[in-house]
């Protein structure tokens, strides 16, 4: 008799944990930010957060941004609560006082980003772009694995002559021969590998982890603890479908790119995505990435990224 009054109280905590959440103050609309090639946009397509959340009576607004940067300066105005980047941007909207914090992250993916040449290149290592045009996006993670790289075959930054381009300009520069290397990520690698038949020099394996990020304004993420949350468990879900059926996610960020599936199958072989909390590893990974930055003269001032972790991971 008493293991069946425990169990209906329980049961009944537990309900009413559920109602509680429901009934606690929610925001009529969630605003996410997206581009057109990272989860979110999967997330958009497939269309069950809406779902979800139109269940709650809360609507999602999609904002698409061209870029990282751009999109973490609308999480710091406030024109959107929640945004995923790759690792750099975060460390420069720290830096220019975003009030943002750290939701979760992907698992590693340092084969998704590369350093490469043309197929008829002279240059056979990482050593041999001491005195060449390397061209890669300015304060993007790619900046982060051509520093590393350099150092570890025993160069500078200063050994190379970096081309600061966007991924469109970099590819055409690639293309013509006007740069020697061009550091670049998924998919726009596996483009350049599939149809100017780029060769690998290095890719980020043994040098920087590289991960993607999901982030919120802090205000957001204080105040809608629970929609913060049921945010990364959607993102966690929908990694699961994703790494399960590449074909059919291939097929969705195709259509979202204007990228070959092909294309982004093969980008997908090596892009597992998924959505894990915040660990202390983690961010001493994304401060060693920080501190390298700031030392190089990218990163103005010194940041402490720990300063971002959401209060629900302090607890």
């Amino acid at each position: 008799m008493k293991k069946v009054l425990l169990s209906a109280l329980i049961i009944a905590a537990q309900a009413g944990f559920a109602f509680n959440i429901q009934a606690a103050d929610k925001p009529d609309t969630v605003n996410i930010g997206f581009q057109k090639a990272n989860i979110f946009a999967l997330l958009k397509y497939r269309g069950t957060l809406d779902e979800e959340f139109r269940k709650q009576g809360i609507a999602v607004h999609w904002i698409e941004f061209p870029a990282g940067p751009q999109m973490l300066e609308g999480l710091n105005i406030g024109s959107i609560d929640l945004a995923a980047t790759g690792d750099a941007p975060p460390t420069f909207a720290q830096a220019a006082q975003a009030d943002l914090v750290y939701l979760a992250h992907s698992p590693a993916n340092p084969k998704t980003e590369a350093i490469v040449v043309p197929a008829d290149s002279p240059v056979k290592s990482v050593a041999d772009l001491k005195g060449k045009r390397v061209a890669l996006n300015k304060g993007s993670d790619v900046n982060y694995l051509l520093v590393t790289a350099l150092e570890k075959a025993g160069l500078t930054y200063k050994d190379i002559t970096p081309v600061y381009l966007p991924p469109a300009d970099a590819r055409a520069a690639f293309q013509r021969g006007a740069v020697d290397a061009w550091v670049i990520w998924d998919p726009y690698y596996a483009e350049v590998e599939t149809n100017a038949h780029a060769r690998l020099i290095s890719n980020a394996e043994g040098l920087v982890p590289h991960y993607t990020f999901y982030l919120a304004s802090r205000k957001f993420a204080e105040r809608y603890p629970a929609i913060a949350s049921k945010v990364v468990d959607e993102l966690g879900t929908l990694s699961t479908w994703a790494n399960q059926h590449q074909d059919e996610a291939a097929k969705i960020m195709s259509a979202s790119t204007g990228l070959p599936q092909p294309i982004w199958q093969r980008a997908l072989a090596r892009m597992p995505f998924g959505a894990e909390r915040m660990t202390p590893d983690v961010f001493t990974q994304q401060q060693a990435l920080a501190d390298t930055f700031t030392r190089i003269g990218l990163l103005p001032v010194k940041v402490d990224i720990r300063s971002a972790t959401w209060s629900q991971d302090k607890k």
